[in-house]
């Protein structure tokens, strides 16, 4: 039965975790006005450990606010009955560190290059910041916005001052660019390689596969392209099938035909989707996952070019897509959705309400990016509210913290994780936060 002390009844409470500061299994008697700072000094303390480690919690997959007694009142559960509370790393408040001025909305930004942000924008330009803000190199890449870009894995072939840069962009096109870095580091270069030709509407994303030898595109056309990463001697696609526009401007740069970026063609062509495709990604087996405006998200086989699995949601068109760490969901995917939800997807599913794991946002979701690390639980989404929102796969019910950039009242478009490190793309430009992942709080 439930004991009080000082007339403050406790509350009988099992504690367990995944992480790696698991108590033996016992029951304590927590008093009902006692809050995560309680709880997790006591946790601290029963552990022994000699370098605090903060802890969150949550019952019934949901992150404690207030005190147990509060969230046993909310719930209607008696004082005799035992909770079941899961404690986790505590995530520490988001810091805001910089921002990277733009003239135009930036797309996409990536946080992948040590030392280095990487953004593209609406008006086609790639741009390289160091950590300082100092913008070392910008080059027109796109007569048209770029929307989405990606920092393709390095080959065995590559120098270590060398990355390859993929873009993709309204002017139909995808592109390959060379950024050479010296080892100053103070400066840098770009170097268009390859226009990648094959869709009849704008493109949407850009993606590559973890060894850098693959990419896919997506596009409003429906279609979905398959591309190597080398750079062809020849070009692939005759002048005839370029866009007139497009061909003005490669007749203006044609005089070098040596300089000018090689037009490529696809590998394959995945076509399965009725309606716009949001992004199409590479699955940890090499396999491919796309989402789109049609409702479904399909898994493809790349090799065979077909379509081998597909998840319909009634009326739920897709903005975005990600795959969380396979050591803790394998076969998932994580997708964001006009009626302002992430979804946690079982792949192994056609049934769009297997998944319990859903994420309700004030606005409609644009970009997702999970915390690096393997194994992570964490990840971010961007919304068109203007905030970023920080969440964790074991807390369904609310974020683990929120931020405002550009005061909320520009839309957020994409968002990238590494090293700690949150970068935010969007109408207002860039922001650059600080954000910890569980295991690395110091």
């Amino acid at each position: 039965m439930a004991s009080t002390s000082q007339s403050v009844p406790s509350l009988p409470v099992v504690f367990t975790t995944r992480t790696q500061y698991p108590l033996p299994s016992q029951k304590f008697m927590i008093p009902s006005t006692w809050k995560r700072y309680q709880l997790s000094q006591l946790i601290n303390k029963a552990l022994s450990l000699s370098k605090v480690v903060p802890f969150d919690f949550l019952i019934h997959s949901e992150i404690l606010k207030g005190s147990l007694g509060e969230w046993s009142a909310e719930k209607g559960t008696g004082e005799e009955e035992t909770l079941e509370v899961e404690y986790i790393e505590s995530i520490m408040p988001p810091q805001r560190m910089s921002s990277l001025p733009h003239e135009d909305w930036v797309s996409s930004i990536s946080c992948q290059l040590p030392g280095h942000f990487l953004t593209a924008s609406y008006d086609g330009n790639l741009r390289i910041f160091d950590y300082s803000q100092k913008l070392l190199n910008g080059a027109p890449i796109h007569p048209a916005p770029i929307t989405s870009f990606c920092l393709v894995p390095s080959t065995s072939t590559s120098t270590p001052s060398e990355h390859l840069l993929a873009t993709a962009s309204h002017d139909l096109t995808a592109a390959l660019t060379r950024l050479k870095l010296p080892e100053d580091l103070t400066t840098a270069s770009m170097q268009p390689l390859a226009t990648l030709h094959l869709h009849t509407a704008a493109l949407t994303s850009i993606a590559s596969n973890s060894v850098g030898n693959r990419l896919l595109t997506a596009s409003l056309d429906g279609l979905i392209g398959v591309w190597d990463t080398n750079v062809p001697e020849v070009d692939e696609v005759p002048l005839s099938q370029v866009e007139a526009g497009d061909r003005k401007k490669r007749r203006r740069v044609a005089n070098d035909d040596a300089e000018r970026p090689k037009r490529k063609a696809p590998q394959a062509v995945l076509k399965s989707h009725t309606a716009r495709v949001s992004k199409a990604v590479f699955t940890h087996e090499n396999k491919a996952v796309s989402c789109g405006w049609d409702s479904t998200i399909r898994e493809w086989d790349v090799e065979l070019q077909i379509c081998t699995h597909t998840i319909t949601a009634s009326e739920k068109p897709f903005t975005s897509l990600t795959l969380p760490s396979f050591q803790t969901h394998p076969q998932t995917a994580l997708a964001s959705s006009t009626d302002r939800t992430t979804t946690l997807f079982d792949l192994r599913s056609t049934a769009a309400t297997s998944s319990s794991l859903s994420f309700i946002h004030p606005s409609m979701p644009s970009s997702l990016a999970f915390a690096p690390r393997p194994g992570a639980q964490q990840f971010v989404s961007g919304a068109y509210d203007g905030v970023v929102r920080l969440w964790d796969l074991r807390s369904v019910g609310r974020e683990m913290a929120s931020f405002k950039v550009w005061d909320g009242a520009k839309k957020v478009l994409g968002v990238d994780w590494a090293k700690g490190v949150v970068g935010i793309a969007g109408e207002g430009g860039v922001e650059v936060w600080r954000v910890s992942e569980e295991g690395t709080v110091q």
